[in-house]
């Protein structure tokens, strides 16, 4: 099985907002850091301007070019808002429950990870790769929430060494 850039939610893991902001600042050389850092600070602090999943967009690419940027734009339109906004409501999901059928799960297991992630950091997946008895964790450097995307050399070679 092959998890890339997995939720966490399924299997109560918290991803922190001193976390988020840790890994954000993986990105400070950027030129357009500050205002999308100072859009994630006040998300994270609970006092989201208007706009703000817009200016944090690009820390969820590793590089935020006009592929990232085309990507993005397409995003509305290829999600469920319905599903979406049932996806992690109370009770859609039984951690404990999950975490127990994971340990049970005798295969082989990769989680990939991009590096500058924040809606899946690596040290968060590394506590997920814990929760399973066969797994192997592989942090792609550079690499945001879409791996593939970032570089599809590296993704395809990690991804094709663990399925070999």
């Amino acid at each position: 099985m092959a998890l890339i850039t997995p939720s966490v939610l399924a299997v109560g893991l918290d991803i922190t907002g001193d976390l988020r902001c840790e890994t954000a600042r993986l990105r400070h050389e950027e030129p357009w850091f500050a205002p999308a850092f100072a859009a994630l600070e006040a998300l994270v602090a609970g006092k989201p301007a208007d706009g703000c999943r817009e200016a944090i967009a690009p820390f969820f690419y590793g590089r935020w070019d006009a592929a990232a940027q085309a990507h993005r734009a397409a995003e509305d339109d290829q999600r469920n808002a319905a599903a979406a906004a049932v996806f992690g409501a109370e009770g859609a999901f039984e951690p404990e429950a999950t975490r127990a059928a994971l340990a049970g799960f005798g295969r082989p297991v990769l989680l990939l990870a991009g590096e500058a992630d924040l809606g899946a950091p690596p040290p968060v997946m590394a506590e997920f790769t814990g929760l399973f008895p066969h797994a192997r964790l592989v942090v792609q450097p550079g690499a945001g929430h879409f791996p593939w995307l970032d570089d599809p050399g590296r993704f395809t070679a990690a991804t094709a060494a663990f399925l070999a």
